[in-house]
């Protein structure tokens, strides 16, 4: 298997179709031997079967996984990677904000031995917003930025911790995910501290980039929560040991 494909999902029946068609038409056309994993996170619709009905070309592998309790993306996509097999996992944000065809930088990043983990970022001078976010988003953005750099030590480089569009080595990734609490969207800063501890290698590669006006994240409104799960982080991280 060459590539998994993890996209969480919630309350996405209007996205998840056209989400895992262009995942099986960049597969089939890169040639790649892949899955695509859908984790539809306690969705109130019918996320899930919409995607278990797309069709997908022969040989490559679609799952979808459902549970009836929302739990958070980080859990989503805890959960997705999990169960892949490829030699290298992405998770890719519903609605196709990054156009698949990104991915292959990221890959070659990977395979020349450049990073054990390569982010897609926005914040970069070459990367292309093609619709950005509303000022209001943008505002939450900085105070998250401003937010997780006094209470963690996010690593130099790192211009974008919650782009959803990372590549990573299989076997980096479900180390790394295999020990992670969040299940909220702070999930990306844990990876990222983690790996950091661990001595993996992070870099980023400009992406394409539209602004999804229909996103789940709500930043603004629930900043204790945010709060609290980065401070569990902390303690998470300072008691864990680094694996041999």
């Amino acid at each position: 298997m060459d590539l998994s494909i993890v996209i969480p999902a919630l309350n996405e029946n209007a996205k998840i179709a056209r989400d895992v068609e262009m995942a099986s038409k960049f597969l089939q056309g890169n040639n790649f031997q892949g899955e695509i994993i859908v984790v539809d996170d306690g969705s109130t619709d019918n996320t899930a079967q919409v995607a278990e009905n797309v069709k997908v070309p022969p040989g490559m592998r679609l799952s979808v996984i459902r549970y009836q309790q929302h739990r958070g993306k980080g859990y989503a996509v805890r959960t997705g990677i999990k169960q892949t097999s490829g030699e290298y996992v992405m998770f890719a944000d519903s609605g196709c904000c990054v156009p698949y065809g990104n991915v292959l930088q990221g890959l070659e990043m990977l395979k020349d031995g450049t990073c054990d983990i390569a982010h897609g970022s926005r914040k970069l001078v070459e990367s292309d917003i093609r619709r950005d976010q509303p000022w209001r988003r943008r505002i939450s953005s900085r105070l998250f930025r401003w937010l997780i750099n006094k209470l963690l030590q996010i690593p130099p480089g790192i211009t974008d911790t919650q782009c959803g569009f990372k590549i990573y080595k299989g076997k980096v990734a479900r180390q790394l995910y295999s020990r992670c609490i969040s299940d909220g969207f702070m999930f990306d800063v844990e990876i990222i501290m983690r790996a950091q501890k661990q001595g993996y290698k992070i870099r980023e590669f400009p992406i394409e980039w539209v602004c999804d006006l229909d996103s789940r994240l709500r930043l603004s409104r629930t900043p204790w929560p945010v709060i609290w799960e980065l401070r569990a982080i902390k303690r998470a991280l300072s008691n864990s040991k680094t694996p041999r």
